[in-house]
């Protein structure tokens, strides 16, 4: 039987205990940074500290550890070493960026509080690059200003609201019942009879046909044995795309033209463009065709973009390839870390099936009505998601007034870093934050932690338009697994680490042995 604990909400726990005196402290912290913060505003006569004041690595240092020591492809890491060397804050230059970073939750809500109304991510964004390059419109992620506020309210009403990404379970279900197909299949044509080897490659294939499902409305066939070539090439320019950009944000302008990253970046957006535009339109005809005939539209996502009126055709081309890459990387790369750690720990995943099939019997498939009863399912994906951020750097800039942060103070338009890798591992918050332990997350057994210390998805305005679909489709395909499957990790299979190439990544190739379970009655 399934512990009573398992059933249990998730919340953080209500006992007090160090950890949580530490929480409560962080948030007086908090309070009294902001309370400085409005203060400094109207004081002046206070003499405030600026950029360079704060400490930090110089620009040679800067160089060394990422150009020299190879932290690159490691610059989460380099996040951890430098929150130990400076502090909880830190100042850094890198060519023409001047960046404030920030490492602890209690700096971070200051900040986040002071956003404004038109948040930036980035000032010199290399997605805008490309759209103005190109003389393509923005989307909700290049967009800014009013502008962008009102695409997103487009976007929100059909992404964000918890009863509109419960529509989208029909389509969930059904793409993962052909990756559940999928798996058996790959597991029989292996020499052991139960083994997938490569799961990051394989989940990157289901969220990406999943994610497509419900923006195009269409399946483009992801998941068969061979894929279609444009399907394929629409993959492998998406990941193109990533992979060059890390190299182009850092390397200055005048190596475009001499070294080969800037233009496969370019072309890999350009082929990103290229297959979603097309499928728009296809999209587009049907529905002229069905007026035409004065038949019924009928549609979720694309067809309420095209349909509605609310947004402009450019502004469709725009938005809807922006918002494909938002779920793709979310929803495979945290189940592949999942189902990492619970094929080496048998006893967790054991409590986890009990829990499943207690909530959604294996007589019919699980629906999002089902996931509210399963807490430790959900706590996994929260753990995986505090130690794997998918996005584990990101950035604000406000522009609309100066912040001010205890007793510093930033101009307008200051860059500010937001360290959510380092975060999300801070020892003040999390016991021993490098263990991957779902319970923590669990009402009565939890413990607490700062509300800004794992912001997977994001924050306030801009935090994550797709974050409703992208738990539900985690959540469902979690379920489906592990009904059918008892999860054993590959004899070969190493302690895997992460890469960051603008995503959270595995090193190397997770293979994972797939034991069938028995049917249940």
């Amino acid at each position: 039987m399934i512990s009573t604990s398992l059933r249990r909400c998730l919340l953080p726990s209500s006992r007090v205990s160090p950890l949580l005196q530490t929480c409560r402290t962080r948030r007086t912290q908090a309070r009294a940074l902001h309370g400085a913060a409005a203060a400094g505003v109207t004081q002046g006569d206070k003499k405030m500290k600026t950029f360079d004041d704060l400490p930090g690595p110089s620009l040679l240092t800067n160089l060394y550890w990422v150009f020299i020591r190879g932290y690159l492809l490691h610059s989460h890491e380099l996040q951890l070493i430098y929150k130990k060397r400076y502090g909880p804050w830190w100042k850094s230059e890198i060519g023409k960026y001047r960046m404030v970073n920030i490492a602890d939750p209690a700096i971070l809500e200051v900040l986040m509080r002071q956003e404004g109304k038109y948040p930036l991510r980035n000032e010199i964004d290399l997605w805008r690059t490309h759209r103005e390059l190109r003389d393509l419109t923005y989307g909700p992620f290049t967009e800014r200003g009013e502008k962008w506020r009102a695409l997103r309210t487009v976007l929100n009403q059909k992404m964000l609201k918890p009863k509109e990404a419960k529509n989208y379970a029909g389509s969930i279900n059904e793409v993962i019942s052909d990756f559940m197909t999928r798996l058996q299949e790959l597991r029989r044509q292996s020499p052991s009879g139960d083994t997938v080897t490569d799961m990051a490659n394989e989940l990157y294939r289901f969220a990406f046909e999943g994610v497509s499902y419900i923006v195009f409305e269409t399946r483009i066939g992801c998941l068969e044995k061979h894929i279609p070539p444009e399907t394929q090439k629409f993959i492998n320019s998406i990941i193109q795309m990533f992979k060059n950009s890390v190299y182009a944000t850092y390397l200055p302008q005048w190596t475009r033209p001499i070294l080969p990253y800037w233009k496969r970046y370019m072309e890999g957006w350009d082929n990103v463009f290229d297959f979603g535009n097309k499928l728009v339109d296809k999209k587009m005809s049907e529905i002229q065709s069905r007026l035409e005939k004065g038949q019924e539209v009928q549609g979720e996502f694309l067809t309420y973009l095209l349909s509605s009126g609310k947004l402009s055709l450019p502004e469709v081309y725009g938005s809807i390839c922006e918002v494909l890459l938002a779920g793709v990387d979310t929803t495979s790369n945290t189940l592949c870390w999942s189902l990492y750690h619970l094929a080496r720990d048998p006893e967790l995943q054991q409590s986890l099936y009990e829990e499943v099939i207690m909530a959604a019997p294996m007589d019919r498939i699980p629906v999002a009505d089902d996931i509210t009863h399963m807490p430790l399912l959900r706590a996994v994906i929260k753990e995986t998601l505090r130690l794997y951020p998918v996005i584990p750097t990101n950035a604000r800039i406000v522009h609309e007034h100066e912040v001010v942060i205890g007793d510093y103070q930033f101009p307008k338009n200051t860059l500010f870093v937001l360290s959510h890798y380092a975060i999300s591992r801070d020892e003040a918050n999390f016991k021993d934050p490098g263990k991957f332990y779902p319970q923590r997350w669990l009402r009565g057994e939890g413990m607490a932690h700062h509300p800004f210390s794992s912001l997977p998805f994001g924050y306030g305005l801009r935090s994550c338009v797709g974050k409703r679909i992208a738990e539900l489709e985690m959540h469902l395909a979690l379920s489906r697994i592990i009904r059918m499957f008892e999860i054993k990790p590959d004899a070969k299979l190493e302690n895997i680490k992460s890469i960051a190439r603008i995503v959270l990544s595995p090193s190397k190739k997770i293979n994972l042995r797939f034991i069938e379970r028995k049917s249940e009655r």
